[in-house]
């Protein structure tokens, strides 16, 4: 009996130990191989590798490295199937058989052929944006958005989920704050965003990121994240290219025409783009001060935009590749406006006309050079950015109301003859080393320096008092600044897999360095120098969680610091003209501000889409805030000041639910929601330390959802709504907006064409209308040629086949971080 139940325990044990084999100890075999396109012999990077059972379950996978080739390890003994699967070829099944004598085995060379009907249905999906939720950004790819064809990046962002772009200012917010870092292929620009906007050419941008939580890997300024527009970039095998020509027709008519073209051999590819957009722009609107005056404005803008951008990839071998490229960008844009001021009872009382000619030559150059090394993911990556902005603007403002002996004559009839030249320098070295099969170690070192350059010759005057009386006028006189900027920051990331939870913990540290120097006339006429100086250590932490209970979910929660340093434009004390009543002026003060952020996103993916559902929470200390108050040189009661100033610590938070679905094989729907909540502090009289500060409590709601649908294998229709809510902030309460676009896509020329048609705002309903009582009671509108129609055409040439995922993993929006967002 003893023997037979020793027996039993014998075989129980000796099962149960295989079982724990089977699914704890290693797996022993592993397959290698080599992918190459049929046709070309060219090797294929990024091919997925899928292993899966005899029941069709999947066991692992990987994909091929830039050489082409694949090693799977850990795989268990006995039949498999190996799956080759690459978007717009055949998939390939090859059995295997791992045995115990033949544990290692060599597919050999896999030639992948060509699947025409995949690459077709490829183009389909390409015709609306689509988004991506990867694992600290979204991506949205707008490439072939038709809603926003002919357009400027500055229009096309408006389509984005959690962005706005007021059509007035051009200013960006990301989640309902300005506070945003934009960023061009992944590198900071001397443009001010809102003009950078204006300048882009929609036709050129492959896709947008949005970095709404940004890791110790990355820049930290921007209080509410980075919005990174990728530019076109091809990687095609031989010649190939494109063509995009277009008309734009609102209140003027405008023109637009760009190229994408590249051409690869061997280890080199040479690639180039160039956008053009110009033609007029108008819009109009008033300010109404009941019982004191009535303002009313006319606006045109004639902007002609120039970019291009070309390089190579130069492939040295398996495991070194250098990249080169330039973006050369020249803008020029002749505004003129005139502003009507009426009294009570309707006699003009002003009438201002103005001008501003202005130009923008901006020049980036970089250099990056990367080494693999023999373990995957193992690599050493060095990147060096150059750019350079020179901006000259000539202001005429006029009141020809005025005689030239009028007392004001010199405050109203004035030129402004003002030059910027603005450098940066940015070295960037980033080491990634799996240090174990579950973990990873990021490291990275980073210098910055920005110079900026200003000069404002102008003849303008201001009144000079004796104690409250007006006794006569003082020349502005000359006025100039520069202002250097120098970072110095280092970084340190480690994440590590748990089964299915991934963490990420990291820190930044950084040392900045200001000095600013202001020269010009104060309010007493005396030439004096205002310096400007800041010195600055800061630890930036980070941590990241992600979840993957199954395929189908995942929840992520995150943390990290983040810094909002005061611009140029915040700091400068040196007075610019706004508008006739409106005058603007830096606060040399200003300290910059922090933020605490935390995230928590939620993904599911369901049959035909996913749904993303995602909240946030943030601290900010010694908020930057707009001020506005009378302005103390005006004895008419009339005219205002805009400053900024710093405020208590405040809270943000908000809500934002985002859905992509094929609702049936002809439609798919991609729709976003958000909600954000944040108070925002000002004052009415900053020469007074005893003026009641403002609190205002800003909510906001807004609503997208873009239809793409499939009427026939050759016609597309695009219908786009969008709801932005009321908001409101120191001075304006903003009713709200909303917009309907239609687009359409016709393929001709055997599917080599394509004419595009589309009408923009509808309803004509897009309007920026407010009121206010601080510091005057006002109520306003103003408008824009929001309702336009856009007819443009389409070839794509060239007999090189689809290789955009041969380009590097930085190319592909797949690199996580590092130098090119540093």
């Amino acid at each position: 009996m003893k023997k037979i139940l020793l027996l039993l325990l014998t075989i129980i044990s000796v099962n149960t130990y295989a079982q724990m084999s089977k699914s704890y100890l290693p797996k022993p075999g592993s397959i290698t191989g080599k992918v190459i396109d049929q046709g070309t012999k060219e090797p294929l990077p990024y091919v997925n590798i899928v292993v899966k059972d005899a029941a069709n379950k999947l066991i692992t996978g990987g994909i091929t490295n830039d050489a082409g080739t694949f090693k799977i390890s850990n795989l268990p003994l006995g039949k498999s199937i190996v799956e080759i699967q690459f978007i717009g070829y055949k998939t390939i099944n090859r059995p295997i058989n791992i045995a115990r004598k033949n544990k290692k085995i060599n597919l050999g060379t896999i030639e992948l052929a060509e699947d025409s009907s995949v690459l077709e249905e490829v183009e389909v999906r390409a015709e609306t944006s689509s988004v991506t939720q990867k694992v600290d950004r979204k991506v949205i790819n707008v490439g072939k958005d038709l809603t926003s064809a002919g357009a400027t990046a500055s229009e096309l962002l408006n389509n984005v989920q959690s962005v706005s772009v007021d059509s007035q200012s051009g200013n960006i917010s990301l989640r309902g704050n300005e506070n945003v870092r934009v960023l061009v292929d992944g590198k900071p620009t001397n443009i001010p965003a809102a003009q950078l906007l204006k300048q882009l050419p929609s036709s050129a941008i492959k896709s947008v990121e949005l970095i709404t939580n940004p890791s110790a890997k990355y820049n930290p300024e921007g209080m509410s994240g980075i919005i990174n527009i990728i530019l076109n970039k091809n990687a095609n095998m031989g010649f190939n290219g494109s063509l995009n020509t277009g008309v734009e027709a609102g209140h003027y008519v405008r023109y637009n025409a760009s190229t994408n073209m590249n051409y690869k051999t061997g280890k080199v590819n040479f690639f180039m783009n160039y956008g053009f957009n110009g033609g007029d722009r108008y819009n109009f609107g008033f300010v109404n001060r009941p019982g004191s005056s009535f303002q009313d404005f006319v606006f045109k803008n004639d902007n002609e935009s120039h970019l291009v951008k070309f390089g190579a990839d130069i492939y040295l071998d398996d495991k070194n590749t250098i990249s080169l490229y330039t973006t050369q960008n020249w803008f020029n844009s002749l505004a003129t406006g005139r502003t009507l001021i009426k009294d009570t009872s309707g006699t003009i009382t002003s009438n201002a006309p103005n001008s501003q000619d202005s130009e923008s030559k901006n020049q980036v150059y970089n250099f990056n050079y990367k080494h693999d090394f023999d373990k995957d993911g193992h690599n050493i990556e060095l990147e060096a950015t150059y750019s350079r902005n020179k901006a000259p603007n000539f202001l005429r403002n006029q009141d020809l109301t005025l005689a030239s002996t009028d007392r004001d004559y010199k405050l109203l009839n004035y030129f402004n003859d003002i030059n910027n030249d603005g450098k940066n320098l940015l070295l960037n070295l980033d080491y990634t080393n799996p240090i174990s099969e579950n973990g990873k170690l990021e490291l990275g070192l980073e210098y910055r320096t920005n110079r900026t350059d200003n000069t404002n010759i102008t003849d303008q005057e201001r009144h000079t008092f004796t104690g409250t009386t007006i006794t006569g006028t003082t020349p502005i006189g000359n006025s100039q600044f520069d202002y250097d900027r120098k970072i110095y920051s280092g970084y340190a990331n480690y994440g590590h897999k748990f089964g299915k939870v991934t963490m990420q913990l990291g820190a930044r540290l950084e040392q900045y360095n200001i000095e600013g120097n202001f020269t010009g006339k104060n309010d007493n006429g005396v030439v004096e120098t205002k310096k400007v100086t800041d010195d600055i250590f800061t630890i930036y932490p980070s941590a990241f969680f992600t979840f993957n209970p199954n395929d189908k979910d995942q929840f992520q929660l995150s943390y990290s610091k983040r810094v909002d340093r005061p611009n140029i434009q915040q700091v400068n004390p040196i007075r610019e003209w706004s508008t006739p009543l409106i005058t603007s002026v830096g606060n040399e003060n200003l300290v910059p501000q922090f933020t605490n952020s935390i995230e928590f996103n939620y993904t599911r993916k369901i049959k035909g889409g996913s749904i993303t559902f995602g909240s946030f929470y943030r601290n900010i200390t010694d908020v930057i805030s707009r001020v506005t108050y009378k302005d103390p040189t005006d004895v008419s009661n009339t005219r205002q000041i805009l400053t900024f100033q710093n405020f208590d610590d405040t809270n943000a938070y908000g809500l934002e639910l985002s859905a992509s679905y094929r609702i049936a094989k002809w439609w798919r729907a991609n729709a976003s929601m958000d909600v954000y909540a944040q108070k925002q502090f000002g004052t009415t009289d900053l020469s007074n330390p005893n003026a009641p500060k403002i609190e205002v409590k800003n909510e906001v709601f807004n609503a997208r959802i873009s239809n793409s649908f499939t009427l026939s294998k050759k016609l597309r229709l695009q219908l786009f709504a969008m709801y932005r809510g009321g908001n409101q902030d120191i001075q304006w309460k903003v009713d709200p907006m909303a917009m309907v676009n239609l687009g359409a896509n016709y393929s001709v020329l055997k599917g080599k064409g394509n004419i595009t048609f589309r009408v923009n705002d509808i309803f004509n309903t897009m309007k920026f209308q407010f009121d206010s009582s601080n510091p005057f009671t006002q109520n306003g509108r103003f408008r824009w040629e929001s309702r336009t129609s856009y007819i443009g055409f389409n070839y794509r040439f060239g007999g090189g086949k689809n290789r955009a995922k041969s380009r590097r993993r930085r190319d592909d929006n797949e690199k996580q971080g590092g130098g090119g967002f540093m």
